[in-house]
């Protein structure tokens, strides 16, 4: 297995001291809804190329998303980047272009249609101190919200301004190319944000647990899983 030495500061993330127990109603709803959830979705990892897992799974542990307050959305949301020999970037980490993902293309992760999009939201500007010079007046920044005709909505969210190739109401296939990674919105360094969720509202809704067809997760091939903090993953 890979191991992670150097990790960039854009990627600092705060640990909280907790249980692994889902969230919501003090457990109850998700043990009652979400525990055993599956995904009706026939999703396929969003990208071309082997990704690591900075965030993703169903516990506090795993999924740092779980403490956002601005709803329940992004619950089980990943944050995903490019990381090789230990880091997410080569050079100056504070150019954007310097960074593995950045401009990295992004694919539909299933059959749907465009609801929802942005494109003209301009890329962070990288000034090595976290928080500094982000966006929050938009949170997810260029984004692409997919509907799968079934309850479940795709988001991916952080794309670089401009490279959004679809437009609302265009029906997108699995696999086809829809834009690029990139670093705009609430966002401290270029990743890709991907969530599941049960409304086609922005940002609003439920978050739902994803499982992915046929990839790899550290070089073991998965018929349909969940990945999780820490992996490297890329689609068979």
């Amino acid at each position: 297995m890979k191991q992670i030495c150097v990790i960039s500061f854009l990627f600092i993330l705060m640990l909280f001291s907790c249980t692994k127990t889902l969230i919501g109603d003090e457990g109850k709803q998700d043990e009652d809804i979400y525990l055993n959830y599956q995904t009706k979705t026939d999703l396929e990892l969003p990208f071309d190329e082997e990704w690591y897992v900075f965030v993703g799974g169903r516990t506090h542990q795993d999924g740092g998303h779980h403490f956002i307050t601005r709803g329940t959305g992004q619950r089980y949301a990943y944050d995903l980047a490019i990381v090789i020999d230990g880091s997410s970037f080569s050079g100056d980490s504070s150019k954007n272009e310097n960074h593995y993902c950045f401009g990295k293309r992004l694919n539909a992760p299933a059959n749907g249609k465009i609801i929802a999009m942005e494109n003209n939201i301009d890329d962070n500007y990288l000034s090595g101190i976290v928080n500094d010079n982000i966006n929050d007046s938009n949170l997810a920044g260029n984004y692409i919200l997919i509907d799968h005709f079934n309850g479940e909505y795709s988001l991916l969210a952080h794309l670089k301004k401009g490279s959004v190739l679809v437009n609302l109401g265009d029906i997108v296939a699995k696999g086809q190319e829809i834009g690029q990674a990139g670093n705009s919105g609430n966002s401290t360094g270029p990743h890709l944000h991907y969530h599941l969720q049960n409304s086609p509202n922005y940002l609003n809704g439920i978050g739902l647990p994803a499982q992915f067809r046929n990839y790899y997760e550290d070089d073991t091939l998965v018929d349909l899983g969940e990945p999780v903090k820490s992996q490297f993953i890329r689609k068979n």
